[in-house]
């Protein structure tokens, strides 16, 4: 998908979900050191803004180019707030495309990050015409899997998605 389309934004009652900007790249440093994250999904290295835009550009931004979705940034919509990360990963290990998340531990308990992964779903289904969503998350996340299973996705296997990688759970949700 090379051609430049209109930057992604997606509303629900309570958010915001739209493409990252490279002035995002502070935000992007907090997410990505914060202890769950790093437990969850993994130490991404980003510890500075020159590695936060690094991340932005080779990670969210070139997604946006190439397969027409990424991970957006999420914010409420009516103060403006960030709260953290929500939309959907191509990965070259795995056959569609999965639903990734995380938001900041003061934000979460309030249905924001189960709001956000059912529009970014729905924007894939109804903008790209995705039949099948996946969704991936460690063996001993319950808050995700918890999410996942409230999105409807049911579990599928779990496996490496890279030699000498820890096995994750894999779950997908079919086109209904």
């Amino acid at each position: 998908m090379d051609a430049v389309a209109a930057p992604i934004r997606i509303e629900t009652p309570r958010l915001v979900l739209e493409e990252f900007e490279l002035t995002d790249a502070a935000f992007i440093v907090e997410l990505l050191n914060q202890p769950s994250f790093i437990e969850f999904i993994g130490d991404r290295g980003v510890r500075t803004m020159a590695d936060a835009e690094r991340y932005l550009r080779e990670g969210p931004m070139r997604s946006y180019r190439q397969h027409g979705h990424g991970l957006l940034k999420v914010r409420l919509r009516e103060t403006s707030t960030t709260l953290g990360m929500c939309g959907l990963v191509q990965r070259d290990t795995l056959p569609h495309a999965d639903i990734g998340f995380a938001l900041l531990p003061q934000f979460w308990n309030a249905g924001y990050i189960t709001e956000a992964a059912r529009a970014a779903i729905d924007d894939g289904r109804t903008r790209l015409g995705l039949t099948t969503v996946l969704g991936i998350t460690s063996p001993h996340n319950a808050r995700s899997i918890h999410v996942l299973g409230k999105l409807g996705l049911q579990f599928v296997e779990e496996r490496s998605l890279a030699t000498g990688a820890s096995p994750v759970r894999v779950f997908a949700l079919a086109a209904s």
